[in-house]
This record gives structure tokens, sequence and C-alpha cells, in this order.
């Protein structure tokens, strides 16, 4: 006789069926946890009663048969009695496993995967019957359950000789959008048990076709291949990870990362660890070499695999890593997650927080240690995801400067080398009150620029920043140890001593007639015009005053929007040498042609626009200039 559901029937399992799971595949993943939890039981009552131990171990059995349309999924672990079937495949979201864990007292204890009945019942998804023949080891004869879904299901006894439970589904009809089909293939049911129950711990079998040589006495005749079938364990049962990290060579920690996550290099460094507290797990992190061809676009996706007791929970779980640390590569095993009726999705997101805590923590401890130890390793791994560890600082406002901030790498100007901020505060002079840097499209137009000379030649380090976003990282870290960040292209750049202060300060006021006339003649161009003592035989440089630096105004007329009158600019400020020739020059004309004191200053205002990198409005005119002058 026909019973019905004990929940409310045909809606509750539309939804379980049609809305929890996101991908049809997962049903394999449900039945073989299932299948795991039956076979842990029954070790489990061997432990106490050796009788109930099966002949040739403990094993999962999958046959597909095509003709037939059926996929069939045997396990030899503890069965149901004719009550249980009722109980746990009679009632919608029952849990055997978690009543089998309480009965038992051991609920921390024993591991067992299943928490919630709802998997089960995952396999209507591609199949329109199912039937379940089980035989228990605590009780008498075999029964068979039977549905067809919503409408009800059977319960009868049945002729079924083993110990454990066989699952057969019928497996539905291809239609235009699903190919059901593919479930019965051998390649299919491989790669599913790989991609999800790879480390359930007892062998997945299944029967898989191969082919061999027929031997013929005749050894000139063509060979002939026949094909054949073998059971073959699909899983591998043990997670590398499960192992002691002093039992695993450097190439089986090399071959699992390449095979898993398809990079032909070896990875940079191997983290390995396993956190016990409020919620355990274990983790195997990867730092790669090189970055993704795809690792700076939108398409590229960050996160890391997530298992729950060996089951694959998602491939990609981006709230185990920060945006920062987007580039590790790896996975996070714990038994103890909380999760939803699908096993899809967590029940509790702060299980994930203390996971995630606890591996970026992990991260960039080693990354710490391979700068230290190994900086050429370092700088190799920074070339490829440096830009990464910038932007985690500028998109969080120097939130996680703590995490970040001793990781990022300059070129010296000095050194000629990257050093870390650490590296250069150690190496600063006791009166240096600054960390001077100066930007440039690449390290060698930094460090020729004017202003990197003067500092250079005070005695002090320039960092050469030669990154887009270098600049506006710094501008949210504000400072480091104590030290302010100054641009030696900035406006109130301080390397001199009272005295030449002094001295520079009176000379302008002398010659503020001219300086004027030289800003009336560049009129927009520039927000004011003045002499300084700081560029040793160099004759002109730009400096810019507030917060936006002539490096920023170049990044920030790249942006989409940023063009016309809204454009943010620079406050420009034309630095003339007060001891190079031209100086004499200009105020000579100052008295006797202020039109070419004009042009003068237009050449002049030009050049520093070129040597900070910048263009200039019109190059056929300057040139034009340049050669009148020259013919003069």
């Amino acid at each position: 006789m026909k019973k019905q559901f004990k929940t409310e029937s045909k809606k509750m399992l539309d939804m379980m069926i049609n809305s929890v799971y996101t991908h049809k595949e997962i049903f394999l993943r449900e039945l073989i946890s299932n299948a795991s939890d039956a076979i842990d039981k029954r070790y489990f009552k061997a432990l106490t009663d050796a009788s109930k131990t099966p002949e040739g171990g403990y094993e999962i059995n999958i046959v597909a048969d095509k003709d037939a349309r059926t996929l069939t999924i045997i396990d030899n672990g503890c069965g149901m009695t004719e009550e249980e079937l009722e109980k746990n495949l009679g009632t919608i979201a029952k849990s055997g496993s978690g009543e089998f864990k309480k009965e038992n007292g051991q609920e921390e204890t024993i591991d067992i995967i299943g928490q919630f009945g709802v998997g089960f019942y995952s396999a209507f998804m591609v199949c329109d019957r199912i039937c379940v023949y089980s035989r228990s080891v605590d009780g008498e004869g075999a029964f068979k359950w039977e549905s067809t879904g919503a409408d009800g299901y059977t319960v009868e006894p049945c002729d079924y000789s083993e110990y454990g439970s066989k699952i057969v589904l019928y497996i539905k009809e291809d239609t235009d959008t699903d190919n059901y089909t593919e479930y019965l293939s051998e390649h299919t049911i491989r790669s599913l048990v790989k991609k999800y129950s790879d480390y359930i711990r007892y062998p997945v079998k299944t029967a898989v076709t191969k082919s061999r040589k027929v031997e013929k006495e005749d050894s000139d005749a063509e060979p002939e291949y026949e094909q054949y079938t073998e059971i073959e364990t699909l899983n591998s049962m043990v997670p590398l990870w499960h192992r002691s990290p002093q039992d695993i060579t450097k190439e089986e920690y090399n071959s699992f990362y390449q095979d898993k996550f398809y990079d032909y290099v070896e990875p940079a460094s191997v983290i390995h660890f396993k956190a016990e507290g409020t919620v355990s797990f274990e983790a195997l992190l990867y730092i790669p070499k090189k970055a993704p061809m795809n690792y700076y676009n939108k398409s590229f996706e960050k996160g890391l695999q997530l298992y729950s007791s060996g089951v694959m929970i998602t491939e990609c779980c981006d709230s185990l890593l920060p945006d920062y640390f987007s580039f590790v590569k790896g996975l996070a095993d714990s038994p103890d997650l909380k999760l939803n009726i699908s096993r899809e999705t967590l029940q509790h997101d702060h299980q994930l927080k203390v996971i995630a805590k606890n591996i970026e923590k992990k991260i960039k401890a080693e990354l710490t240690k391979i700068m230290n130890n190994e900086r050429s390793l370092y700088e190799e791994f920074y070339g490829e995801f440096g830009l990464q560890l910038k932007y985690g600082l500028y998109s969080s406002y120097g939130m996680n400067k703590d995490v970040l901030q001793d990781l990022l790498l300059f070129k010296s100007a000095k050194e000629d080398k990257y050093i870390s901020l650490k590296e250069y505060v150690e190496g600063m002079d006791s009166e240096q009150k600054n960390i001077y840097y100066a930007c440039g499209e690449s390290a060698d137009s930094a460090k020729m620029l004017p202003q990197t000379d003067a500092v250079l030649t005070k005695g002090y380090d320039v960092l050469l920043f030669t990154d887009e976003v270098d600049e506006f990282t710094i501008s949210m870290l504000r400072e480091y140890d104590s030290k302010q960040f100054m641009n030696v292209c900035a406006e109130n750049l301080d390397i001199s001593t009272d005295e030449e202060k002094n001295a520079i300060k009176e000379f302008n006021e002398t010659n503020k007639g001219l300086l004027d006339a030289l800003k009336e003649r560049l009129s927009e161009g520039v927000s004011s015009v003045k002499f300084t003592n700081t560029l040793g035989e160099h004759p002109v440089c730009l400096s810019s005053e507030g917060g936006i630096s002539t490096e920023m105004e170049k990044v920030l007329s790249k942006m989409p929007g940023a063009n016309g009158e809204f454009a943010p600019k620079a406050e420009i400020v034309l630095e003339i040498n007060s001891a190079h020739p031209i100086a004499q020059r200009l105020i000579e004309l100052y008295d006797s042609d202020k039109e070419l004191l004009g042009e003068y200053g237009e050449i002049l205002y030009a050049q520093a626009r070129l040597i900070s990198g910048l263009s200039v409005n019109n190059p056929t005119e300057l040139a034009d200039k340049i050669c009148r002058l020259m013919v003069k």
C-alpha cells in the first residue's frame, strides 16, 4: 500500500528537489556521502561486535546500466530495518546520522558526514523512480522502499541477501535542455567522484571499460585489441592534507598542486597546517610563482576549495580569502561546519570568518618568512602579485596596513635594489625626518628627476615609484614607523638648512616682479613660479602643491569621465635654479626684453613638463621657439 510522506508532501519535496541544489550533478555526492555514513555506523557497531564486520572490507559500488537507464549505488554499511526505512526515508529532512550520534553519546567523536535527510531526495533531480533495497545488521529480513516522488512511497519485504543498502535510480529521459544520459557514462561517474567524493574514506568502485591486445600464435599478424571491464577504485580515500607534513615530500606537494590547480610550474611556497579551537580545520595552501593570464581581469575567480570531512562543499569559497591574498590557491577542510540542508552553503558565517582569519595570518607569516630568508624568490613573487598587495592597501583606505605594509617592496635609488619600508627606515640618517619617494614611468626616469638628485645629494635615499597605484597606496598609508612620506616633487620639500631657506626666500622677494611676469605669461599652466636652491646643476623642475601630484594627475586623467574641465588637476609650481646661469639671464631679460623673457619662460616650462613625464600642448610651436632663439 502506498504511504504518504510525513511532511507537507508535494510542496515540500518539490522545493527540495528544484530549489535547494544549484547543480543536478550534486546528487551523486549526496548518495555516496550517505553510503559512507552507513558504513561508518556499521564500523562503529563492529568495534563491540566483531561479527558485524563484513568479509573483504567496506566498500561502495556504483553500477551503470545504459540499456535499463539505471544507476545503482551499493554499500555494505549498517543497512536499515523496515522501521528505519519508514523513519528515515518516509520523513523528508530526517537525519538518521544525527540520531545515531545522539543515541551513542558520541556527538563529538563520531565523524559522520550526513546531518540532514534531504540529500537522498536530490536524486529525484535526475531520476523519476527510486528503489532502495536494504538489510540491517541489527534486524531480520530485507525490505524494499520505492517512490516516484511526492505522490508517496511503499515499503515491503524483498529478497536482498547482503547487509547494507542498494539504491537504484531510474534515470529520466533526455530533454531539449537536460542530458540525463550522461550520468550513466563512465567518464561522468569518474569525474563526479573525483570532484566531490575523492576523499571519502572507503573505496568507491565501478566497472571500467579497458582495452588489451589479443595474444596470437602468429607474431606477424595484424594486432587486434579487445575490450574488457575491470572493477576500479575511483577515489583517493586519504587526503594529502590529512597526512603529517613530515611524511609528505616536496614532490608530492608540488604534484598535488599542479594536478589540482592546473599550474605548469611548481609553487613558490606551501602552507600546510591544522588549527583547533572553536572551529577545527586543516588547510593546504599554495603561493604561486606565476600569475594566471586572467589574474588582473574581472573573469578571475578567487577562493579556496571548501571541504567538510573530506567531502567538497564548494569549489571556490571566496569568503576564505581577503582580496589582497586572492592569488593563494588551496583548500580548507573542517568537520565542524554547520552546513545548510543542501551542504552547499554554511548556516553560520562566523565559522568561515574564524577559518579565514587563521588563514590570513598564516599567509602573512609565510610571505614575511620568504621575504626575510629567500629574497630573490620573494622578488619573483612580488613581480607577479605586488600590485595586488598595493591595491589591497589602497582599496581598504589603509585599514589593512598592519597586514600589508611590511610586505611592500620599492626600488631604492641609492642602493639600486628592492627594499621594504622597514629596511628604508633602518637605513635612514638620524637627522632625516621623512621617507622620500619619486614617481616615474620607470625607475630610471624617476631617478633622473632633478629633485631626486637633490635629495640623494643630501645623503637621503629615495624610493622609486613606477606603478600607477604606488602614490595612491602611500597616501592611504600616510606614515610608517612615525615617519611621514614625502614626494620629492612636492612644493614643500624640506631638505635645506635654515640659512639656505632664508637666502632663497630673500632672493624670491627681490625678484617678485620677474616671477609674477612669468606666472602671468604661463597663465593657467602653473599656480606659481619661484626660484629654488635645491636643484644642484639642473636648471628647472616642476613641483606640486596640495593633495594631487603630477603623477596622480596623469593617472586620474586616464579614468572614465575625467575629460574636460572636471578632470582633476595638480597645482603645478615651476621652480628655477637660482644658482644656474639661466636665472641671471632671466633677470637681465626682465629689465631689457619682457617678450623674450616670456618665450624663455615658456621654453623652461615645457622642458620641466618633459622632465616630469608630462606632455606639452604644442610641440611644433615649442620647436619653432627654440630654433628662433638659436639663430638670434
